[in-house]
């Protein structure tokens, strides 16, 4: 196998692994940082961005224009990423349906033990930095209290989903899945992988490439200028929206998991399952971030 191509496989493989980005609480970001491909990506993504690279493209320079975006990364990254999407999809909806107090727990650790591990890189300390992270959990609580327990299933809404949730894929430590369940989207979209509805998946594509081209550039002047605010927002907000994931929010699943036709009183609630799982979920975030660091420091 000639060293282009083991080049190309390695790529399709990293890809796969941010694929797990289809677990809430895990960030297609971060893990792209940790397999050295986070920087070649956005380097990539914002040549793609940029108008003078495409004018080249339209003169009929279609090769100097695959070299200026990097497309054979791009293309195989891609491939990767799609398929960990698709073959992930159907463990995390069967998990749901069948396990889904478990779940929830794995994915509350997850989620919690991130957001916190990213709020101990933050040196220094001062009242305008509570107050930016408590604002955040404020406008996250008030969010997922105000919010419709039912979201329109319209197509500028999944197009509006995918747009959003393309965040993830900028910002290290910020979950694209989780941003759908707070859309309310993400069972919807879990289902459209697993079915392979062609026409919701394909406006949610669109739709995460207009968000890249809205808030791409948009993403870096905030950091590049007001990264720590910008971040402490963020994070407030992901820990504000935990209730929206709380592992008994809905009884009504839990119940149908347990064979009820309805929820029941006395009927399991799966604590102590509960407990290891979100173990197990904080546990796999600490293994990631060491891991990231480790190689940061490389």
């Amino acid at each position: 196998m000639s060293d282009l191509l083991k080049k190309d496989a390695a790529n399709v493989l990293k890809g796969f692994s941010m694929g797990t980005g289809v677990f809430p609480g895990v960030s297609a970001g971060t893990i792209a940082l940790i397999t050295g491909i986070f920087q070649p990506l956005l380097d990539s993504l914002d040549a793609l961005l940029t108008p003078s690279n495409w004018k080249m493209l339209l003169r009929g320079h279609a090769s100097e224009f695959a070299k200026a975006v990097n497309l054979r990364f791009l293309l195989t990254v891609g491939i990767g990423t799609l398929a960990g999407f698709v073959l992930l999809a159907r463990l995390v909806e069967y998990v749901l349906a069948h396990f889904p107090v478990q779940t929830w727990a794995f994915f509350f650790g997850l989620i919690l033990v991130s957001t916190i591990w990213l709020l101990t890189d933050i040196k220094k300390w001062k009242v305008s930095d509570v107050l930016y992270l408590l604002s955040g959990i404020a406008i996250g609580v008030w969010l997922c209290l105000v919010s419709p327990t039912q979201t329109p299933d319209s197509m500028w809404y999944v197009a509006l989903s995918g747009a959003l949730g393309v965040v993830s894929m900028i910002l290290p430590g910020i979950s694209g899945s989780f941003i759908l369940i707070m859309l309310g989207k993400y069972d919807y979209m879990l289902g459209a992988i697993n079915n392979l509805e062609w026409w919701p998946l394909t406006v949610f594509v669109l739709g995460c490439g207009a968000g890249l081209v809205l808030f791409s550039k948009g993403l870096h002047w905030l950091l590049a200028h007001y990264e720590r605010p910008t971040m402490l927002v963020l994070l407030g907000l992901v820990l504000g929206f935990l209730i929206k994931i709380w592992p008994w929010n809905d009884m009504e699943a839990i119940a149908r998991a347990d064979g009820l036709a309805t929820p029941a009183a006395g009927q399991p609630l799966h604590v102590p399952g509960a407990v290891i799982w979100f173990i197990i979920g904080s546990l796999l975030v600490c293994a990631l971030y060491l891991t990231t660091r480790k190689s940061a420091s490389r």
